[in-house]
């Protein structure tokens, strides 16, 4: 009876911290690799340029871009509950209060500055923040941004407060590639036209046996065998490998 108690409660520990991390593989078997490298802010594909800005402004647009992405992944995200986006996002909100305003503020003072009029300055300001939101909108990528997000805003709950700004510059890169559709990374397959059919199921393709007629109907090619498995990916026994 104590060895069966022991092992329920172990069980049962082990059951609460599986329910309580967030899952890691949730789409596929291996997913892609998005990391990328650490950025200053000024390089391509960081969405909209900031022409003439500072250091500190680039590190704040860094900020707000990584702001929005994980805002975009709490609204787009939620139908995979187990990467926490929401929980995380809201986190972020929280624990980064005072940064995310002061990267506000030096946006907001960077647009002014380069637009000279205000009301100018104002509207920049406006369509930099629609730009970066509706640049993180994804349909084809949805599941490798979501992962993403969910690990980088994971991350970001444990940043001490003052470095989100650090995280942005080193992990917005991984965001923004996370933006290209990949699929799944273990097996490398082509989804074609003979993956969704279904065999032949004619008479004349039979004869009175049950026997595939190659004559009449040519070769038997179904179901296809070509499926490969990446390089360098675990090799996973097949139910005929493993009874062998």
């Amino acid at each position: 009876m104590t060895l069966l108690r022991t092992t329920l409660a172990l069980g049962g520990v082990a059951t609460g911290l599986m329910a309580a991390a967030p899952a890691s593989a949730q789409f596929f078997l291996r997913s892609h690799d998005f990391r990328g490298e650490a950025v200053k802010g000024h390089e391509d594909g960081l969405g909209q340029s900031l022409p003439g800005a500072t250091p500190a402004e680039l590190r704040a647009a860094m900020a707000w871009n990584m702001r929005a992405a994980l805002n975009v992944a709490a609204l787009q995200c939620q139908f995979e509950p187990t990467l926490l986006t929401v929980a995380n996002y809201n986190a972020v909100l929280k624990d980064h209060e005072a940064e995310l305003k002061g990267s506000f503020d030096t946006l907001t003072k960077y647009f002014l500055r380069v637009n000279k009029a205000p009301k100018a300055g104002q509207a920049a300001l406006d369509q930099f923040g629609t730009r970066t939101y509706s640049g993180f909108a994804t349909v084809a990528a949805q599941f490798g941004f979501c992962q993403t997000a969910s690990v980088i805003g994971r991350d970001a709950t444990f940043v001490p407060r003052g470095q989100f700004g650090d995280l942005a510059m080193a992990r917005i890169r991984e965001l923004r590639n996370s933006l290209t559709p990949y699929g799944e990374q273990h097996f490398q397959r082509y989804l074609g036209r003979d993956y969704a059919s279904q065999p032949r199921v004619d008479p004349v393709c039979y004869d009175k046996k049950g026997e595939w007629q190659v004559k009449k109907c040519g070769a038997f090619v179904w179901p296809p065998v070509n499926t490969a498995v990446a390089a360098g990916a675990p090799q996973i026994a097949t139910t005929e490998t493993a009874l062998r």
